[in-house]
């Protein structure tokens, strides 16, 4: 045998060997991640027999698998406003299009317990829109369905399935335990009126959907309070019920879609689809509405978003529904404009233009005054704003975009008596300022919440700090 040969061999042993040993390690490690992860799980589990044991809830944040899957999330919110999520408790009743895809982003953004509510099958048919079933799912009750699924994403979370459909006889039943928030994505207007009365009864944070059927439209969802929900028969209809029969008139945040109707419900009698194979409830959808599916998975990240933010304590202000015509912007420039001339040219200051009153009138003040900022039942989208102005809150501060409060002709006149006072001079301006503030801390308090949302919007700390 030569030389050539010996070394040839020689490389083959060794590179055998070596790869033997790689094998030999790679499994061991793997085993013993297995192993890791497993015991993680069953303590995770034995830890959450009980329902909303928080402390070990929050525990599960700083186990580093949980850590590293959500640690997108701690980036987002921070590591406190995290185990806050991870603290929640949240039901989600109506576990379809809309319901499953909430559900699903809820469990993916960290909530640890959830309970799933819905009496319905997976059938062949919504497949198009679910967010999770598959055909070998179909026949499944959607409850079941999605808690298997779910089981595989986060295996630490507690998730409770419920096949029935919420009743009053239920209330204690589905919505006991002390829920931090319910999603509510139920599409028959009787039960929904049910389940929001009885949240605000128990005074549990609730959302409600709207009808996302026959629509195609995504930038035209909103979330608003359920006194300015004209534009979406469903949940006018359930408002209309609401008021009715409860005496509940504003307080529930609703999620809406402002687009029309693209087609009509369609009989049962006209479908030549199967939808009454996995019928539970005889007659129960009598009709049906087409659906594309997007739009319901965009309503349950929607729902998810509102409910995720709000249980981090990091709640965002949604833009209003509401329409107003340029000029109505333009007339209130022109008032603060005159506002600020009537000072005299020492201490008139105006530093906004147009588009600033937009984004303040619109988006900030929802075209109502500052004392009136409770929603009032509309009938439609379009605004009046003719009885209002702007005016600034800090009579030592310019006219700009983080001290001009919206109020009426009479309350802006009355403001500036109280803070300006019957002299031109600063220490005047300030006191009368400060004893607005203590006079009515709430109102204030309010006033100021809205201009931190304008210097989180237009970063005027950080440009300030930097001048």
């Amino acid at each position: 045998m030569n030389v050539s040969t010996v070394r040839l061999c020689s490389s083959f042993v060794v590179g055998v060997a070596a790869g033997a040993g790689f094998v030999i390690f790679y499994n061991a490690n793997r085993s013993c991640f297995r192993r890791r992860a497993t015991g993680i799980t069953l303590l995770r589990r034995h830890s959450l027999s009980a329902p909303k044991e928080k402390s070990s809830v929050t525990a599960a944040v700083n186990d580093e698998i949980v850590a590293e899957q959500f640690t997108r999330n701690v980036q987002f919110f921070g590591i406190e406003a995290q185990k806050k999520v991870a603290d929640a408790f949240v039901v989600v009743i109506g576990l379809g299009g809309v319901g499953s895809h909430c559900a699903h982003m809820l469990l993916r953004s960290g909530v640890s317990n959830l309970r799933l509510v819905d009496f319905d099958l997976v059938s062949v048919s919504s497949l198009n829109r679910h967010a999770l079933a598959t055909r070998s799912d179909v026949g499944t009750s959607k409850a079941d369905c999605l808690k298997s699924h779910f089981e595989k994403i986060y295996p630490e979370a507690q998730i409770e399935a419920k096949v029935m459909l919420y009743e009053r006889s239920r209330e204690e039943l589905l919505l006991g335990g002390h829920p931090d928030f319910v999603v509510d994505c139920i599409d028959n207007v009787e039960t929904k009126v049910d389940l929001l009365a009885a949240c605000v009864r128990r005074n549990i944070q609730v959302i409600a959907c709207g009808g996302a059927g026959a629509k195609c439209d995504p930038t035209r969802i909103r979330l608003v309070d359920i006194a300015e929900s004209a534009v979406d028969p469903l949940a006018r209809a359930v408002r209309h019920r609401l008021k009715r029969e409860y005496r509940i008139e504003t307080g529930i945040w609703v999620l809406l879609s402002t687009e029309k109707p693209k087609c009509d419900l369609v009989s049962v009698e006209s479908s030549d689809s199967m939808m009454t194979d996995y019928q539970i409830l005889p007659n129960f959808r009598i009709r049906t509405i087409p659906v594309f599916g997007a739009l319901p998975a965009i309503f349950g990240m929607a729902c998810a978003a509102h409910v995720v933010t709000h249980l981090a304590g990091q709640t965002f202000d949604p833009e209003p529904v509401l329409r107003m015509q340029k000029k109505q912007f333009e007339t209130q420039l022109d008032r603060l404009r005159d506002r600020e001339d009537a000072r005299g040219s020492q201490s008139s200051s105006v530093a906004v233009d147009l588009e600033d009153i937009v984004y303040l009138v619109k988006d900030v003040w929802h075209a109502r005054s500052a004392r009136a900022q409770t929603p009032l039942q509309s009938k439609g989208m379009w605004r009046n704003t003719s009885g209002l102005c702007l005016t600034r809150w800090d009579p030592s501060r310019p006219a700009c975009l983080d001290n001009l409060v919206l109020l009426t002709l009479d309350e802006a006149d009355e403001h500036d008596a109280q803070v300006w006072g019957t002299m031109n001079n600063s220490t005047t301006q300030k006191n009368g300022l400060k004893a607005l503030v203590m006079r009515e801390p709430g109102f204030a308090s309010s006033v100021e919440g809205k201009f931190m949302r304008v210097r989180r919007d237009f970063q005027l700390a950080k440009i300030r700090l930097s001048l």
